[in-house]
């Protein structure tokens, strides 16, 4: 899989076992990439590259397959922009993905559905974090990739706007 970060291409292979990384990202650290692997529920932060940090995730109650129409509950596939952010989210804090890109849309368009939106990289719920046990190795989103609070505050900062991320199946 090639993934353009300005002029820049670099080829991403998946290490055969991707570990989760509990070593907290260093201050001032930055992400230029992310890459999703859908099906092994790891989601990784690259500089250069090279790995920073792996994270364990939770994807949509209908994980296989790309996101094609809203309330499928599946996670999109492709490659896609960390579009903005949401410091006051009900999901504590999240990341939007620029789903629906112009191919998702054209595609809902010809189907005669709505592409859906709001796919976020974010917390737990802030009503329920306390039932952190209950959310973290299940999918439990509408198609989001979901992290611990921990994690969604310590991936805030690396994370810039317009920082590709690439959802494998």
């Amino acid at each position: 899989m090639l993934c353009a970060t300005g002029a820049v291409y670099y080829l991403y292979f998946l290490p055969s076992k991707i570990a989760v990384n509990k070593i907290p990202l260093p201050s001032g650290t930055e992400s230029d990439s992310i890459v999703v692997f859908k099906a092994d529920r790891k989601m990784l932060l690259y500089y250069k590259g090279k790995i920073l940090k792996s994270y364990s995730i939770s994807l949509g109650d209908s994980p296989i397959g790309h996101k094609e129409k809203e309330g499928d509950e599946k996670t999109p596939e492709g490659l896609y922009t960390i579009s903005g952010r949401n410091p006051n989210s009900k999901y504590h804090l999240s990341l939007r993905i620029s789903y629906p890109n112009e191919t998702d849309k054209m595609n809902a368009e010809k189907n005669g559905y709505s592409p859906g939106g709001d796919i976020m990289i974010h917390g737990l719920p802030n009503t329920t974090g306390f039932l952190e046990d209950y959310y973290v190795g299940n999918d439990w989103t509408d198609g989001c990739i979901a992290v611990t609070n921990e994690e969604i505050k310590e991936i805030w900062d690396p994370v810039k706007d317009r920082t590709p991320i690439f959802i494998n199946k």
